[in-house]
């Protein structure tokens, strides 16, 4: 065991895990005041589901065994047989890497919970979640990370989860909202709840995107190092550009633009982190900003599609374009390991094909398996909350609680009369010799 690089990976697995909270806060600040807890349990709650699913049939259907290049087997379910000592290319033991997977497992489908707030069916999304571990996310893990899988026999280049992750995430929420239907156009928010809870939210999940994309080298290297830069360029990049489009097209810099930039960066980046240079990450953090924003304020309108908070403009386009662009600007010159270099650095159009058929068959394959799921599982549960229950909110819907117990304290003080009012008769003596006197005009030489 490499005792550096195991502590690294620990720590970044820790970081990945912090990440979902930080999500929580991030989409709970960016609802409707009625919908503030149900967005937060329902992205929380993906930690306890998806890591019960890892343990018991994730690990192994990506990692053991091989089925046609997309699928692992059943031979270590519930992690039967696996030898956690173990040590992997890198020397850290093989328990610790399925801890760092596992992270991914949890954060993955956590991202799509923003598209489907305040109308869809608690019940209903954890059944999709765990079929869609299953039948989705498991299988695009064994087809880019494991040496067996087929996009990864071909050459793809996806560092920390641009098509396992961000593309899959985004394309998902895209289709679930799209069954799903738009929220009811008078109870659509107007008024995010929590403004520094969004922030709050933004600060943490970048601080996380470290262990995620420098913790995806799996070593104390210069290519963890290397991830670790331009995952900071690309995210300031992209914060700068989303600020200045909000300043061009609006007149105004918005706090909620600027922290979806800075999303969009860490998004864009994530595919090519320990492959490109930092120039490089400008150019991907830049782009990809410049996508999403185009999407969300041009295309998403016209399309009818109503993802709530924009999980597909941000993570499905940023995604889709970071993985394309990783095959224009790879270079052998930050890591060694890759076979050839990107279009930029004289490598020809092979990788950026490579990268484009990856991009592509992800794209069509979460949305048939998404869309699949989706006709099933109608069938057994509802999908959608009832018009009244989303005019209520699924707060007091769902779950019977509200986000912040002011509120109905408020409504109470509305019908609340003070002693003075109710008696005051008995009061108008002490109330008069409270008040301030009145002070009357002399007309002693205009003074």
């Amino acid at each position: 065991m490499n005792l550096a690089n195991t502590a690294f990976v620990i720590i970044a697995s820790i970081l990945v895990l912090f990440m979902t909270p930080g999500l929580a806060f991030f989409y709970g600040g960016l609802v409707s005041e009625k919908n503030v807890v149900n967005t937060m349990l329902s992205v929380f709650i993906m930690t306890g589901v998806a890591i019960l699913l890892w343990v018991f049939l994730g690990y192994t259907l990506a990692f053991s065994g091989n089925i046609g290049g997309i699928i692992g087997n059943l031979n270590h379910a519930f992690m039967a047989g696996i030898k956690l000592t173990s040590l992997t290319a890198t020397h850290i033991p093989v328990g610790v890497y399925s801890l760092f997977q596992m992270m991914f497992a949890i954060i993955t489908p956590a991202l799509f919970v923003g598209a489907v707030v305040g109308r869809i069916r608690f019940k209903f999304l954890l059944t999709f979640l765990v079929l869609w571990s299953i039948l989705i996310y498991y299988p695009m893990v064994h087809l880019v990370w494991s040496p067996a899988g087929w996009l990864a026999k071909l050459g793809v280049l996806d560092f920390a989860g641009g098509t396992v992750v961000h593309i899959n995430a985004g394309v998902t929420a895209l289709v679930l909202s799209a069954w799903l239907g738009p929220r009811l156009a008078k109870d659509i928010p107007t008024q995010h709840y929590n403004l520094p809870w969004v922030l709050l939210g933004t600060a943490i999940l970048w601080i996380g995107w470290y262990g995620f994309n420098a913790g995806s080298a799996l070593a104390v290297n210069g290519v963890a190092m290397q991830a670790a830069l331009t995952s900071t360029v690309a995210t300031a990049t992209a914060m700068v550009v989303w600020m200045f489009l909000d300043i061009w097209t609006t007149g105004k810099p918005t706090l909620v633009g600027v922290c979806t930039g800075t999303l969009c960066g860490l998004v864009a980046i994530t595919p090519a982190a320990g492959y490109v240079t930092i120039m490089g990450s400008v150019a991907i953090g830049a782009l990809a900003t410049l996508a999403s924003y185009g999407f969300i304020q041009l295309l998403k309108p016209r399309l009818g599609v109503d993802d709530a908070l924009d999980a597909f403009g941000c993570h499905g386009v940023s995604g889709i374009v970071g993985s394309i662009l990783t095959g224009v600007f790879a270079t052998k010159a930050v890591n060694p390991t890759i076979t050839q270099n990107g279009l930029a650095y004289g490598g020809g159009w092979h990788l950026l094909g490579i990268q484009l058929l990856a991009t592509g068959f992800t794209i069509a394959l979460v949305a048939v398996m998404g869309s699949v799921l989706i006709l099933i599982l109608r069938r057994l549960t509802p999908m959608r909350v009832d018009a009244t229950e989303e005019r209520l909110g699924l707060d007091q819907g769902e779950h019977g609680e509200q986000v912040d117990y002011t509120v109905g304290l408020s409504e109470r003080l509305a019908d609340f009369h003070p002693d003075q009012e109710l008696y005051a008769p008995e009061f108008k003596g002490q109330l008069q010799r409270l008040q301030r006197p009145t002070v009357q005009p002399t007309h002693d030489n205009g003074k």
